[in-house]
């Protein structure tokens, strides 16, 4: 993790996996619902129109039983290489499950000899809204998260 002109936090993981596959994983709802959350959190629906100005939704459920919906918009898409998106995610949670709001993230795909590294870059409103996000979980969350992740890519 890394913090950039105060706003920003970004995050790599490298799988031992193709681009593709990683890029499936992380565009598909059906593999979407198996891998995002942290742990102990599970999905109860996710839908996705993969496209500029299209939207997303992730339902994910938290151990207690609350919903937490996690809402975006797409902003930028280049196949395999670069997903952006927007939060439109409630005001009430800071970090949004997984999205603050008013945030752009920037996923990036980069493929090398066989092992892809992705990286999420959050964009946050304000440094103040980056705290908040961290204090209610968002980095440890997003590291369990790409936890699940490469199990699932190990494991489809």
């Amino acid at each position: 993790m890394s913090i950039a002109e105060n706003t920003e936090l970004s995050f790599s993981r490298t799988f031992s996996a193709p681009r593709e596959l990683v890029w499936q994983a992380w565009t598909d709802p059906q593999h979407i619902m198996q891998w995002r959350g942290p742990k102990g959190f599970s999905n109860s629906s996710c839908e996705s129109d993969l496209r500029v100005g299209g939207a997303f939704l992730l339902n994910m459920c938290a151990p207690d039983g609350n919903v937490y919906p996690c809402k975006g918009i797409f902003r930028e898409i280049v196949e395999l290489e670069r997903i952006v998106y927007d939060s439109s995610a409630d005001e009430s949670h800071p970090c949004g499950a997984g999205l603050p709001p008013r945030s752009v993230v920037t996923v990036t795909f980069a493929e090398h000899n066989g092992k892809t590294t992705l990286t999420l870059h959050t964009r946050f409103e304000s440094e103040a809204r980056r705290d908040a996000a961290n204090a209610a979980g968002y980095s440890t969350s997003w590291g369990e998260s790409l936890e699940k992740l490469k199990d699932f890519l190990t494991h489809p």
